[in-house]
């Protein structure tokens, strides 16, 4: 089982002031072990980032929202997550990962709890495809609550998923732009596979992880186009986040101020960075 290397301990303050009420639309909270264990059956293990540690970085880059989203080293076991929207007062929101067993109680007890979707791995390195009728079982289940699934996908899984993921009949979001690798440009096909899939009303995206997808490392200059690309084709549909505590990162760590000054060098104007910083996250996390 590997370690995740911490994350970078200094966030600088962004060039770019994000406007009042900015939400990170992808971000972890991580134990303490000692009060939120890890899942036995993990595939890495990660420093503890406590949900103390989530707002240090949260007021040095100016984010005022967030949406906590389920690691799979912390499993099924959402308490972490849970306990971290509770004490936000109103600020967080979460993303769950569950299995084929939750009850409908246990669903509403999530959404009580502030919960607003469900999160799918697909990449290899984190256990790959999930089992496909359990899949379909809790999308059906989710729909009633007005819930949406999030698809962790590595590049080439959009091309090997497209017609399951094109009879989704909830909001489905795709983290951190599909994880294509900028190495193959921007007229690769799994790039233009997602750029068709965003034409779907129900596909969101998050232009988040450009340390996942630059090939030539920090600043990470060569992810932005990306990023842009999608934030063009959807702005309507696009949310952002900061990914702390970075897990799983081979190469080099980003810095979270830096990775705010990489949204405002993709997306140059400020209606559109309002619409993926605060309108977006509001639809999808806040309507109700």
């Amino acid at each position: 089982m590997k370690s995740c290397k911490a994350p970078d301990p200094n966030p600088k303050t962004p060039a770019y002031k994000l406007p009042a009420g900015a939400c990170d639309a992808h971000c972890h909270v991580f134990g303490p072990a000692d009060r939120f264990p890890y899942a036995p059956d993990r595939s890495y293990t990660p420093p503890d980032a406590p949900v103390e540690d989530l707002r240090r970085v949260h007021a040095a880059i100016g984010v005022e929202r967030a949406v906590i989203v389920q690691a799979s080293c912390h499993g099924t076991d959402n308490a972490a997550m849970i306990d971290a929207i509770e004490r936000s007062e109103g600020a967080y929101r979460g993303v769950a990962i569950v299995d084929g067993g939750i009850t409908d109680a246990g669903l509403e007890e999530l959404d009580r709890g502030g919960v607003r979707g469900v999160r799918f791995n697909f990449v290899k390195h984190l256990g790959g495809t999930p089992d496909l009728e359990v899949f379909d079982r809790v999308l059906d289940r989710i729909r009633p609550l007005g819930w949406h699934v999030v698809l962790h996908l590595d590049a080439g899984d959009i091309l090997e998923h497209a017609e399951r993921i094109s009879r989704i009949r909830v909001p489905f979001v795709i983290d951190h732009m599909g994880r294509v690798q900028a190495r193959n440009g921007l007229e690769q096909e799994p790039f233009g596979r997602l750029l068709e899939l965003m034409r779907n009303e129900l596909a969101w995206v998050k232009i988040c992880g450009p340390e996942r997808v630059s090939t030539e490392g920090s600043p990470f200059h060569d992810a932005v186009p990306f990023a842009r690309r999608l934030a063009e084709i959807a702005p309507d549909r696009t949310l952002w986040g900061t990914d702390f505590p970075h897990p799983n990162i081979a190469g080099d760590m980003p810095n979270d101020g830096d990775l705010v000054d990489l949204l405002a060098l993709a997306v140059e104007d400020e209606a559109v960075r309002r619409k993926i910083l605060i309108d977006n996250p509001n639809r999808l996390y806040w309507a109700r």
